[in-house]
């Protein structure tokens, strides 16, 4: 299926990852088909907007039917890319490199983690998950044999961009960028994750919605 020409916006494709995520669950517990109504309730999204939404992409439902979940999940699927196969890094295994490393289900979304690097000799030879920590003074010779498409950065903030750029030189064109830095690398495409950023959402929500609970 082709996605229109004209472009889509971000906030829409911001979404497609929790259609995913909500459309599997269903899939899983043995539904088989959903109205935009009934999806709305789950995923606190009006039914009007599921339906723009997913008209960006040529609809998927059909009225008085709703839509095939099966069918709906296999096409987000393609749009996000998670059928296909995306070879990852990690580049550094501390407690957040570890914890990606070893619980993100990263498989079911199509990214397949190849490689592990840390500076620290102590963890060099660890094995985790499959994969060996692998120094990271082993980044050109493996990035040049293996070619991977996403460096998944869990470096000290004063490393992460000559990593990056580094990284960048050595063929990869995806970074996902925990290091607490706004990392902008010309003609790659970056994800910049700040943990902090999300705590302090909640935190204002919750204190103005006590405020607005006091009135």
């Amino acid at each position: 299926m082709k996605v229109a020409s004209r472009e889509i916006s971000q906030a829409v494709i911001r979404r497609l990852p929790r259609y995913y995520r909500y459309l599997g669950e269903l899939l899983e517990s043995g539904v088989e088909r959903i109205s935009s109504n009934e999806l709305s309730k789950r995923m606190k999204v009006t039914a009007s907007q599921i339906r723009q939404d997913l008209n960006n992409f040529g609809g998927f439902g059909q009225q008085g039917y709703g839509y095939n979940i099966e069918t709906l999940l296999s096409e987000i699927k393609h749009l996000l890319g998670a059928d296909r196969h995306i070879n990852a890094i990690i580049v550094g295994l501390g407690n957040m490199g570890l914890a990606l490393a070893n619980n993100m289900k990263f498989e079911r979304r199509g990214v397949f983690i190849v490689g592990l690097f840390d500076t620290d000799e102590k963890k060099i030879g660890l094995s985790v998950k499959g994969n060996t920590v692998l120094s990271s003074d082993k980044l050109d010779e493996f990035c040049r044999e293996h070619k991977p498409d996403i460096a998944i950065l869990t470096v000290p903030r004063d490393a992460v961009v000559n990593t990056a750029h580094r990284l960048y030189g050595l063929g990869v064109r995806g970074f996902w960028n925990f290091s607490n830095v706004e990392l902008d690398v010309p003609g790659a495409q970056v994800e910049n994750v700040h943990l902090g950023d999300s705590l302090m959402h909640l935190c204002y929500n919750l204190v103005n919605g006590d405020n607005e609970s006091d009135e």
